[in-house]
């Protein structure tokens, strides 16, 4: 089983403090850690730990930044292909902090941004995405940065009835174009923009952090409840919690609700444990009992 998954790859410096620091204010981190981040790529990683088969199509380019990212994802089992591997051009930086005593955090980062090289890179997609007789993926998810790349991919995944998962934590410029190509919309509570169903998306669903999972189809509409868990770090939790719905998504069983209360324990899972990646081997297990 696999997935294939499209969007953006950070390089994350993450710091874990007892509290964070006001305006001007100076503090010494409890823990550093630096991991590959951004939505698709820590969706990427989940996608991995559950015991999928992951592919991450994105731009890494040639810094010695870069590097970084690489050595996380294939440290985690996640196939990178670099659209753009020639961009001399640091990559996106997050700077993270966490709150240790509830894992809360808060990020400051570029996101992606188009370089000369990346118009060029792009006549290779095609050519990197699945060929006849390859085996296709079960899903398909986008975050929607690099929005060629995003199109190109959606497209791609329509003509073959591949499902396309959004994950919609906020609105882009692409989504007018996007959102029609879309099976499932995932939407934050924080996303602000056209409402998927006007684009005539079938199931959409939004998530609120501890709040319930909402979701509404044609056919009806309900709420998964959240398990209740204590957190220890926050970061990137909707991003696992996107990876494990596209791998419920891509085993091709059960319902909406039911992929929903899979990513929702996955995605608890993450907080209870500390840094970028403590977390993998614990949802390794979760994987393991789906198979």
């Amino acid at each position: 089983m696999k997935v294939l998954l499209a969007g953006l790859c950070t390089v994350d410096q993450v710091q874990r403090v007892a509290e964070i620091p006001a305006p001007g204010e100076k503090v010494r981190s409890l823990s550093m850690d630096v991991a590959a981040g951004g939505p698709a790529t820590n969706a990427a990683v989940t996608v991995a730990a559950l015991g999928a088969g992951a592919t991450l199509l994105t731009v890494a380019g040639a810094h010695p930044l870069a590097a970084l990212a690489r050595a996380d994802l294939e440290a985690h089992g996640v196939d990178l292909v670099d659209l753009d591997p020639d961009r001399p051009d640091p990559p996106a930086i997050s700077a993270i902090t966490v709150r240790d005593s509830d894992g809360e955090r808060t990020v400051v980062s570029r996101n992606a941004h188009a370089s000369s090289h990346f118009v060029t890179s792009l006549r290779s997609l095609p050519a990197r995405l699945p060929q006849p007789g390859d085996e296709l993926p079960g899903c398909v998810l986008l975050d929607g940065h690099h929005p060629e790349v995003a199109m190109y991919t959606a497209r791609w995944a329509r003509e073959r009835g591949i499902p396309v998962v959004l994950d919609a934590g906020s609105w882009k410029p692409v989504f007018p174009e996007l959102l029609p190509l879309v099976d499932i919309a995932a939407c934050s509570s924080l996303y602000r923009g056209d409402d998927p169903r006007e684009h005539g998306v079938p199931v959409v669903i939004t998530t609120a952090g501890p709040e319930p999972v909402r979701w509404s189809t044609a056919d009806g509409s309900g709420a998964v409840p959240v398990p209740v868990t204590q957190a220890r770090d926050t970061l990137g939790a909707g991003d696992v919690w996107h990876g494990a719905f596209a791998y419920a998504v891509a085993r091709g069983e059960g319902d909406v609700p039911g992929w929903i209360a899979f990513a929702n324990e996955v995605a608890a899972e993450r907080v209870r444990h500390e840094g970028p990646r403590s977390w993998t081997a614990a949802v390794a297990k979760m994987g393991e009992g789906q198979s």
